[in-house]
């Protein structure tokens, strides 16, 4: 006649269920589900627990719980006939019958409620630890790592986003008078190379008058100045008079003044 632990060996095996699989499903630790299955019935817990968790194996596996009971109830306590340590694979550990005996004698806080019992104790203290090892939830690691990853990937966009918006906003170029509005007749200038004018009115007593305009003309760039008479115009780089043109109703002519010059006259029109 089989024991208790061999049907309910056999029946696990024949389930193709691993020690891991059921004491995940039963919320029984796996190295007691491995002394029942040796017929080793003293697993440190009081009587009760023993057998509330042999019943429940015992529905895990769609064995008849009440004759596992009875069976149990007949062999006595300890007197069963133990069989040969077994190692089978939990998980990654390799776990022995023979090594967990003497094991933690505290049942997890996750296990199935046993049956009730009249008997008289006191108030039950508070049974810690687990004889498997336990550490950080990678999931829950992985988690956090991603939730990290994207506030520093915020942050950064944030600060790129305001260097782009806030940079260093670029200096004007200086000038020393700004170029008085064009009303009237005007003329052009038109540069070769990047050259400094300066345009002033000439007075009637032939001294300078306002400015016109004072700034810088660059290649393929034409200044429109106004012309209210005769002006006054100057090159601030010396003998480069010649890279100047003055355009007038549509005709570019240069300034043609002698060489080493760099002012000259731009008669009323």
């Amino acid at each position: 006649m089989q024991t208790i632990g061999e049907r309910l060996e056999e029946a696990r095996k024949k389930k193709g269920i691993s020690i891991r699989e059921a004491a995940e499903a039963t919320k029984i630790r796996g190295d007691y589900l491995q002394k029942f299955e040796g017929n080793h019935f003293d697993i440190g817990l009081t009587e009760i627990y023993t057998r509330g968790f042999l019943r429940s194996y015992s529905n895990y596996l769609k064995l008849p719980a009440d004759r596992i009971l009875n069976d149990y109830a007949a062999l006595g306590r300890g007197d069963a006939r133990p069989r040969q340590p077994s190692r089978e694979v939990y998980g990654r550990m390799d776990i022995s019958v023979a090594t967990t005996e003497a094991g933690d004698r505290t049942p997890p806080p996750t296990e199935p409620a046993p049956e009730p019992s009249h008997a008289n104790r006191g108030p039950a203290r508070p049974r810690t630890g687990s004889s498997l090892p336990t550490g950080p939830d990678p999931a829950v690691v992985f988690k956090y790592v991603k939730i990290g990853g994207a506030v520093v990937i915020v942050i950064m966009l944030f600060f790129v986003v305001k260097a782009l918006f806030t940079g260093r906003k670029p200096s004007p170029s200086p000038t020393p008078a700004p170029a008085v509005a064009t009303r009237g007749p005007t003329f052009g200038l038109v540069a070769l190379s990047p050259l400094q004018v300066t345009v002033r009115k000439k007075n009637s007593d032939g001294s300078d008058g306002e400015f016109l305009f004072s700034g810088q003309v660059t290649p393929g760039d034409t200044k429109i100045v106004s012309r209210p008479g005769a002006v006054y115009i100057e090159v601030m780089a010396p003998g480069a008079t010649e890279n100047l043109l003055i355009e007038v109703n549509g005709r570019r002519v240069p300034m043609g003044l002698p060489p080493g010059e760099r002012r000259g006259e731009l008669p009323a029109p």
